[in-house]
């Protein structure tokens, strides 16, 4: 028995050994492919001249996938017809191009493929491709290298081309709005310098795009451009750096449209101060009109009485300069009835008003109906300030900490365009808080030219907080609201007291801004921060 027992007892020793064995021989995987693929041939050989073919084979020692081919491949000079580059999908170790377009003789090209060929299994980049060919003799070589700042904000964007026009015969301002560039590069995810390779000698005019639709053409209302302002003569050796900035958008009327009963939107684009609206024809008896911006999109609102007993009119939209007539037919649509809404309610800060806004043109107030008191019950004074653009009422009171603040408006407190009136009593509450609750920011601006304008802004560069200054160097922001701030510093060289954009056929650049070396310490509540903020030219 004893006997039996250790046979199987070794039995079991010889099967735990031979599942260990099998254990540490299973394959683990090895070491992860941090290495990017290789390119063991191509045909024709890169930096070929005399370039008489329509397809370029590349091939890889594995297979490799392109990636976001849209944004990173740059064609330089650009072709009216894209070339055909495969695998468009799925995994090769060949790529292949096909040229669709006649190329010009005598001429490099460049194909700069940024980092969108990848290995297939750990997505590892082929750094920076770039195949080149001539159509002629020589292989140009010569290059224009610089960066590109955003005008206005921290950051630019990223992906921006940079193009060069030729300057010859043809060359004029507008050819950026219709033709494409003789060169072109870009600046890719996160890089913002540039370099213009494989270029001949030769006059230039060297622009900055963020071409949203890459096409190669300036699109002035959604797109940014950049631009030196004199022409450029290649070879050189200077580094040119280039502002990125928004236009104005030009001026432009756009066809109207019924938006209610006696309501109709006037699209446009660009500066809305100067428009008029005016019906061209017979209008009803009494014909009265009143006129509201949207507080987001471009559009005014046309506010009318009485009613049209026509179908179609005329209205002409002009803003001094320019002149359009619009045709339009009235529609039966549901007429609107008086809404107030306050902008803000609850905790407020100490640099905000008690604001209201309605849905129709208010034109009256009766303030004998209105009453604040704070939370002792105590009446407050307050002042009423209209702002008739934007149909709001403001309420500036003198507001102190730790305080609460009850507004009561009595029905027929306020009667707008057509006569209709507030029938409820609308009641709301705003309160502040301690000033321990905010913190405080002086800055001193060193080597200042007045007049300056001086931000505090979001990450999207949006404005929080401005101060405008004329002399004293030192600027104080109180009562901040405890977040993340970025400060900047406009030179305000016109004196208008805003930031003044460029223009390309002006010639015109955008306004200096400058913004700090060291980013700010996110501001804490009930601390007070000095900023020593030394300007550059």
């Amino acid at each position: 028995m004893r006997l039996s027992f250790i046979r199987i007892l070794g039995l079991l020793l010889i099967l735990v050994s031979i599942a260990s064995c099998a254990n540490r021989g299973t394959p683990t995987g090895g070491e992860k492919d941090i290495l990017p693929p290789k390119i063991t041939s191509s045909n024709p050989k890169n930096f070929s001249t005399n370039f008489k073919g329509d397809e370029i084979i590349i091939e890889f020692n594995e297979y490799v996938q392109i990636k976001d081919l849209q944004k990173q491949l740059i064609v330089s000079p650009p072709m009216d017809t894209a070339p055909v580059v495969a695998p468009a999908s799925g995994a090769s170790k060949t790529i292949s191009i096909k040229i669709k377009d006649t190329l010009d003789a005598n001429t490099t090209y460049a194909f700069n493929f940024g980092e969108s060929i990848v290995d297939y299994n750990e997505s590892n980049p082929y750094p920076y491709y770039r195949y080149v060919f001539s159509t002629g003799n020589t292989i140009d070589s010569l290059s224009v290298k610089g960066y590109v700042e955003d005008a206005l904000n921290q950051k630019p964007d990223s992906f921006i081309s940079v193009m060069l026009y030729e300057v010859d015969s043809t060359y004029n301002d507008s050819i950026v709005y219709k033709d494409k560039p003789r060169y072109i590069t870009n600046t890719l995810d996160s890089l913002t310098s540039f370099s213009i390779d494989n270029i001949k000698a030769g006059t230039y005019k060297l622009i900055a795009l963020k071409d949203k639709n890459s096409n190669y053409k300036f699109n002035q209302k959604d797109e940014k451009i950049g631009f030196k302002e004199s022409f450029i003569t290649v070879p050189s050796d200077s580094i040119y750096g280039i502002k990125l900035f928004n236009e104005e958008v030009n001026y432009k009327a756009v066809k109207p449209s019924q938006d209610g009963e006696k309501r109709i939107i006037f699209p446009y684009e660009g500066d809305y101060k100067d428009i008029q609206i005016q019906v061209l024809g017979d209008t009803p008896e009494d014909y009265k009109t009143r006129i509201v911006k949207d507080t987001e999109t471009d559009t005014l609102y046309y506010w009318y009485q009485p009613k049209f007993e026509i179908d179609t009119t005329f209205f002409t939209v002009s803003n001094g300069k320019q002149i359009d007539t619009f045709k339009h037919r009235f529609r039966a649509l549901k007429s609107d009835s008086l809404k107030i809404k306050a902008l803000v309610q609850g905790a407020i800060n100490f640099e905000q008003n008690f604001t209201l806004e309605a849905n129709t043109p208010l034109s009256k107030i009766d303030t004998t109906k209105i009453k604040v008191i704070d939370k002792d019950s105590l009446t407050v004074s307050y002042k009423v300030e209209y702002d008739s653009i934007y149909n709001k009422y403001k309420f500036p009171i003198n507001k102190t900490e730790d305080q609460k603040y009850d507004f009561t408006l009595l029905p027929g407190t306020f009667t707008d365009f057509y006569d209709e009136t507030n029938k409820d009593t609308l009641t709301y509450t705003i309160r502040t808080k301690l000033k321990s609750d905010y913190g405080n920011i002086r800055v001193n601006l060193i080597n200042a030219k007045f007049p300056m304008i001086v931000q505090l802004v979001n990450e999207k560069g949006d404005v929080l907080y401005e101060r405008y200054t004329t002399e004293s160097p030192i600027v104080d922001f109180t009562n901040l609201v405890p977040r993340k701030y970025k400060l900047r510093a406009i030179f305000d060289a016109n004196k208008n007291e805003k930031y003044d954009t460029g223009n390309f056929l002006l010639g015109i650049q955008p306004e200096h801004v400058s913004y700090p070396k060291d980013e700010l310490d996110d501001v804490r509540a009930n601390f007070d921060f000095v900023i020593e903020f030394k300007l550059l030219d």
